[in-house]
Formats: structure tokens, sequence, C-alpha cells
């Protein structure tokens, strides 16, 4: 099962750094990632795969959340296929 994660907030070290760390001891694979910063402003979307996971979709959100929180940036997490549905043409 795939997910799209995106980060959004204020431009700082660590942030994905935290958010691949978080990610690796769920055993969450990073498929896909893009990031940039505009104007100081942190932007980053990846797909990642929760297959192997060890925490189910809801927990993953939850706890990515309040990761944010705590980093100061907004993060959320979306089923790919809620995400497609949302951005087709």
């Amino acid at each position: 099962m795939n997910a799209i994660v995106t980060v959004v907030g204020n431009d700082k070290v660590g942030i994905i750094a935290k958010v691949s760390a978080f990610l690796a001891e769920r055993d969450i694979n990073i498929e896909d990632i893009s990031q940039t910063v505009l104007s100081g402003n942190f932007v980053m979307m990846m797909m990642v795969d929760l297959t192997a996971a060890t925490k189910n979709l809801s927990e993953v959100k939850a706890e990515l959340s309040a990761l944010g929180e705590s980093m100061g940036v907004s993060i959320s997490v979306m089923h790919e296929r809620v995400f497609s549905a949302m951005h087709r043409i």
C-alpha cells in the first residue's frame, strides 16, 4: 500500500533527516521524494510504501502529525488512491 506524505513549513536543519528516520524506524520505504525551498518555505512530497510497516496508516498519520508539531512544520499523510483521485484532471 502506498501513501503520499507532505511536509510544509519554515526551512530548518534536520527536517528530511527526522522524517526519514521516523519512516525507517517503522519499516516504511520511501519510493519517491521531491523537495524544494521557496523563499524560506520548505516543501516536500514523498511516495511511501507501507506494505511492511510496523504501524497501520491511521497510527502513522497521528504520529507524523505529532512529529510535525514538535518540529514546527505541517506533515500530512494521504492514501495514494485518495491523492490520485483528488488530483485527476
